[in-house]
C-alpha cells in the first residue's frame, strides 16, 4: 500500500515539473546567455559611442543577458566567438580591411555552427565589401550608396508606428504596437525567405516596410532590427523591448514573456 502511495505522488510530482512550470520560465537547462555586443565604428551621423551603453543597459534589463562589449574591430578576426551564445553587430565598418576577411569567416562559422546573431540599424551595412557573403549570413542587407530606381535610403527622421506583424513569434508573441522617433529604413535588399515579426508603413510609398525579422542560416538564428539611429530610438521601452526580446531569442532564451 506504501509502495502505491509513493509511486502515485512520484507521478504527481513529475507532472507538475513537465506542466505546472510557469508559462514564462526558460526552457531547457540554460538560465543565463554572454552575449557579445561588436561596436566601434559607423557612418558620423551615428554615435555609436553613445548608443552602445544606452543598448547595452537595456538589454540587461533581462537579467538573464550578460553582455561584454568589443569596439575593437580589428579584434574580431581572433575573439573566441563559440564562448558566446550571440553577437549583436552595433557598427558598420568604412575599411575593407577592418574587421576584414577572417573576422567575417569567424562570425559566418560561428552562426553557421549555431550561434546567435542580432543586427541593429546601419549593422545592416556592414562588411559591405563582402556583401555578396553578408546577405547570405543575415537574409538582408543595405543596398548601398546607389539606391535602385524607385528606392531611397529611409524616410525623413520623425514619429512613426511600428506594427506587429507575428503576434505568435516568440519574440513578438503578447507585444503591442508602438510609437518611436527613428529613421523608418528603406533600404534593405535580399530575397531568401525571412519572417517578418513588425513592419512599419512609410509617410513616402505609403507602403510597409520590415522593420525586424528573424532569418535561419545553418544552425544559427539571426534577429535583425533597423531601429536605433540615436539614443533616443534605443532608450525608448517599445524599441528596447524588441531588442532585449530579439537577443534573448537568437542566444537560445526562450520563450520570452510579455509584461
Amino acid at each position: 500500500m506504501r509502495t502505491r502511495i509513493v509511486l502515485v505522488f512520484l507521478g504527481l510530482a513529475t507532472l507538475l515539473i513537465l506542466f505546472g512550470k510557469p508559462a514564462c520560465a526558460a526552457e531547457g537547462p540554460k538560465d543565463t546567455a554572454r552575449v557579445l555586443l561588436v561596436t566601434g565604428e559607423d557612418y558620423k551621423g551615428h554615435k555609436w559611442q553613445e548608443t552602445y551603453p544606452v543598448l547595452k543597459a537595456g538589454l540587461e534589463k533581462d537579467s538573464r543577458l550578460i553582455v561584454d562589449v568589443l569596439a575593437d574591430l580589428k579584434s574580431l578576426a581572433t575573439v573566441r566567438l563559440p564562448d558566446y551564445d550571440a553577437v549583436i553587430l552595433h557598427f558598420k565598418n568604412y575599411d575593407p580591411k577592418v574587421p576584414g576577411r577572417k573576422a567575417f569567416d569567424n562570425l559566418d562559422n560561428f552562426v553557421k555552427e549555431g550561434g546567435g546573431l542580432m543586427l541593429l540599424h546601419f549593422g545592416c551595412g556592414a562588411f559591405e565589401e563582402f556583401k555578396d557573403d553578408f546577405v547570405k549570413v543575415v537574409g538582408r542587407v543595405w543596398f548601398g550608396m546607389k539606391p535602385p530606381p524607385g528606392k531611397r535610403q529611409h524616410d525623413p527622421r520623425g514619429e512613426f508606428t511600428v506594427n506587429i506583424a507575428d503576434a505568435n513569434h516568440p519574440i513578438t508573441k503578447g507585444m503591442e504596437d508602438f510609437t518611436t522617433l527613428d529613421e523608418l529604413y528603406t533600404c534593405l535588399e535580399g530575397d531568401a525567405p525571412i519572417t517578418t515579426v513588425a513592419t512599419a508603413v512609410s509617410t513616402i510609398d505609403k507602403e510597409p516596410h520590415p522593420i525586424a525579422y528573424v532569418f535561419q542560416y545553418g544552425k544559427g538564428r539571426v534577429f535583425q532590427s533597423v531601429l536605433g539611429h540615436y539614443t533616443v530610438a534605443f532608450a525608448a521601452e517599445g524599441p528596447a523591448e524588441l531588442h532585449r526580446r530579439g537577443c534573448a531569442w537568437v542566444s537560445g532564451l526562450e520563450p520570452v514573456c510579455a509584461k
